[in-house]
């Protein structure tokens, strides 16, 4: 049985859910395989217009790297493995479809960076997470340091890695890491709702807006306003903005094909 699996929910919303609860669902060489083969499917699919990303049973969505498999592994194969797992997270950063992290339990380390990957987070409130590895005597090694800063500011992300803390959902989402938090019975529906909201919009136009934030947020504001009018750019002469006006003239919902 795959410990990744990959399933489609109204035509245009993909889930990929990992799926090792016994383990807390965390990164082994197994999974990190099985999550590369999910991705090569996601990628080549040219219907999806979001992808929600979360996991099996109610304790854990990832508790991060897989530290009994990893007892067993010398300096250069731990060195390995982390890259792996920073390659898997970075691959799930470049999908062209929004991503959802619906969190539903433990995040920690390698969890937690997955999730940072995603554009949007939701958690369940009895979600716990952290940046822990300093605890560990290592350091956040797939993004952590980079992307946290990146969303919640540079003291607050020294803050949370150089302390270790755990916290809740409720603390990420005062922190701005967190979207929403919803009881854990009620979290799947409303990640569903998030991807379908979405998926309801213009494809190209949804894919250039993420692109447009993504490339622009490390640039200087002039360099970002070249990259935003490139992508707006690319919305131009696609027949959904022109089925969008056509649409609004007629009062009816647009009906967009991603061409």
């Amino acid at each position: 049985m795959s410990t990744v699996s990959f399933s489609i929910k109204d035509e245009y919303v993909g889930v990929i859910t990992l799926n090792r609860p016994e383990a807390a669902n965390a990164f082994s060489r197994q999974l990190l395989a099985d999550f590369n083969q999910v991705l090569e499917e996601v990628e080549k699919n040219e219907t999806l217009r979001a992808v929600i990303i979360t996991a099996e049973g109610g304790k854990a969505f990832c508790a991060g790297a897989d530290l009994k498999e990893r007892a067993t592994m010398s300096q250069d194969e731990v060195v390995e493995a982390v890259g792996e797992i920073g390659k898997v997270i970075t691959r799930v950063e470049s999908l062209k479809v929004p991503t959802i992290a619906a969190i539903n339990g433990a995040a920690f380390g390698g969890g937690l960076e997955l999730s940072l990957a995603c554009d949007i987070r939701i958690a369940s409130g009895n979600a716990k997470m952290g940046l822990t590895e300093t605890s560990l005597a290592i350091i956040p090694g797939a993004g952590g340091t980079q992307r946290l800063a990146r969303l919640i500011g540079l003291a607050k992300a020294k803050y949370y890695i150089l302390t270790a803390k755990r916290f809740d959902s409720l603390e990420g989402k005062e922190i701005g890491l967190i979207e929403e938090v919803v009881p854990i019975d009620d979290l799947a529906q409303k990640a569903l709702e998030i991807a379908t909201q979405i998926a309801k919009n213009g494809p190209v136009g949804v894919q250039m807006a993420k692109k447009a934030i993504d490339q622009g947020f490390d640039h200087d504001l002039k360099t970002g306003l070249n990259i935003e009018r490139n992508c707006y750019m690319n919305t131009i002469p696609t027949n959904d903005r022109i089925e969008a006006l056509q649409a609004f003239k007629e009062k009816r919902q647009p009906s967009f094909t991603g061409k």
